[in-house]
């Protein structure tokens, strides 16, 4: 039998109404709670709890910060993610070396069905995952949506919203976000 953690993983439609994912949320809120709560000297880059989660070398998460699970979480070298960045990684968010969140950047893996009861009482979604390239620049309050890849050295303008995937060195801003000429 497939667990909804199993399905969650392979893309499926899974039930988020379930024990093991809520303990899992439940690690993670703890651990997020920790990071958020305690003074920077004592946190360091990375609250003990939440580095337990999260799979990152020398990044950086500022205060307040919230995650889903931790667990899906892979953050590059030299990643900054400023304050009140939300990464909702019911699916794989890798995000590459040497990139920069902005203020209150939010990642949403999840897409919840459509038909209001599979939704509402079911608690039915799928997950696809979120990849960003080295060296990107996402700006304060952009949100990412599920499935969409940002190519290395891309820039999202403050508050777009990324629905489709950007290419390498291309500049999108907007809701929904759109290329637009780079002024170097």
């Amino acid at each position: 039998m497939t667990t909804e953690r199993q399905k969650m993983a392979a893309g499926e439609w899974y039930t988020c109404l379930d024990d093991e994912l809520e303990a899992l949320r439940a690690t993670a809120r703890t651990a997020v709670h920790q990071h958020n709560t305690m003074p920077p000297e004592d946190r360091g880059a990375i609250g003990p709890k939440l580095r337990q989660l999260i799979d990152a070398r020398t990044a950086m998460i500022e205060a307040p910060f919230h995650c889903a699970y931790g667990i899906n979480i892979t953050l590059g070298d030299q990643v900054y993610l400023n304050a009140g960045c939300t990464i909702l990684d019911c699916a794989s968010v890798t995000i590459s070396d040497q990139c920069q969140l902005g203020p209150n950047v939010q990642i949403y893996c999840a897409e919840h069905h459509q038909d209001p009861i599979k939704r509402n009482v079911q608690g039915l979604e799928i997950a696809r995952p979120v990849f960003v390239g080295k060296r990107v620049w996402i700006g304060g309050g952009a949100i990412i949506l599920a499935g969409v890849t940002i190519g290395e050295g891309a820039v999202i303008g403050a508050g777009s919203v990324v629905t489709k995937d950007v290419a390498p060195g291309s500049v999108v801003v907007g809701n929904p976000a759109r290329p637009i000429d780079r002024e170097l």
